[in-house]
């Protein structure tokens, strides 16, 4: 399962990964999950199982969706976030991707 996140710079999205690294991990779930920058997003997407927008660039969504059409791409809550939910962001990107495969 290849996750990757993309925001404004990358940086806090950073935070968030190691998140949802952790959760996987214990889990045992083998996941690649990688941040990026919204401008490097087109070097970082090959392979990508979803696409995860941080909410300071979810006005992108639409744009996004229109660029990689076979990718599911949602918009991260707000509260998940600022929180660094990783676990419930995690969560609700395996949803996705489980869907898309059925």
């Amino acid at each position: 399962m290849k996750i990757t996140l993309a925001c404004a710079g990358g940086m806090s999205t950073g935070m968030l990964v190691k998140k949802m690294e952790e959760y996987a991990a214990s889990q045992g779930i083998a996941a690649d999950i990688s941040a990026c920058g919204l401008s490097e997003l087109e070097e970082r997407v090959t392979g990508s199982d979803i696409i995860l927008l941080g909410p300071q660039v979810g006005y992108q969504q639409e744009d996004v969706k229109n660029e990689y059409p076979d990718i599911p791409v949602l918009v991260i809550e707000m509260m998940d976030y600022g929180m660094m939910n990783g676990e419930k962001v995690f969560k609700m990107a395996q949803e996705i991707i489980s869907a898309k495969s059925e």
